[in-house]
């Protein structure tokens, strides 16, 4: 879970200050984190003197995807997104509430406790709740995929009654309520590495906090849902908004006026 706080952390960071050596401390975290913590499927939670112990809890699934989905958007890495994908899925399969919504921070084969905990608010960390909400959406808008964006529906209404009485202590569900009923910009810059730099670097600069850039290569191994965004000749860009697409902008300055408005 701290490892996918500072993975996302490098990211950003690397994002805005034009750091890509913030950037390869990310990826280079993920990439132990995938050798070393990821057994059979699932995550391990703790790794030392060269051993992973103890089955991951909800905070580390949702942070890890979280800050993947933060990677990806600086640096695309089919194997990324795959791992990000079965992240999701195990958060769905056993630590979702199938009758309430909302997820336990322990999962349906972990030891049995006395009390299977699901905490909603915020404390030291935000809430694994609130991180997965609004990671589930972003990742179910950017592939279309529903069993996602549903999740994370069904998280924020048992959450409601939560964030009404004690909205300053669920500011991370307030985050993803604003991603659900206000979704996220998403631009997918399709193009030769050598040729997008430019485009993906003017797009992510513009101010838009709940904007996702992301620029993929040709050749990427991508879901139906992503696949549909062709590359063409040349760079051109897509601008996603809900469930619709625009057609591929084929200039950066359209792009941009697309973006500004």
């Amino acid at each position: 879970a701290w490892n996918g706080l500072m993975i996302r952390g490098m990211a950003t960071a690397g994002r805005f200050l034009r750091r890509p050596d913030l950037v390869d401390s990310a990826s280079r975290a993920v990439d132990f984190l995938r050798e070393h913590l990821w057994h059979d499927g699932r995550l391990l939670a703790t790794w030392k003197d060269g051993r992973a112990r103890h089955p991951g809890f909800l905070d580390d699934y949702a942070f890890l995807l979280d800050g993947l989905m933060e990677l990806l958007q600086q640096r695309w890495r089919d194997e990324d997104l795959t791992w990000a994908v079965d992240l999701a899925d195990v958060l769905l399969a056993h630590f979702e509430d199938g009758e309430h919504g909302s997820f336990f921070f322990t999962a349906d084969d972990h030891e049995t406790l006395l009390h299977r905990p699901r905490s909603l608010g915020d404390e030291a960390t935000p809430s694994g709740n609130g991180i997965a909400a609004r990671t589930l959406l972003r990742l179910g808008y950017l592939l279309g995929e529903t069993r996602y964006t549903d999740a994370a529906e069904r998280t924020l209404r048992a959450s409601w009654r939560a964030m009404n009485e004690l909205p300053h202590a669920h500011c991370s569900l307030l985050n993803a309520l604003e991603d659900y009923t206000s979704p996220v910009e998403i631009v997918i810059i399709r193009g030769a590495p050598d040729d997008t730099g430019e485009w993906h670097d003017a797009a992510k600069l513009l101010y838009a906090p709940r904007r996702m850039t992301f620029a993929i290569p040709p050749g990427a191994a991508l879901p139906a849902g992503l696949a549909a965004k062709e590359p063409r000749p040349g760079t051109v860009a897509y601008v996603c908004r809900d469930t619709s697409c625009s057609p591929p902008f084929d200039s950066l300055a359209a792009l941009l006026a697309e973006l500004r408005a």
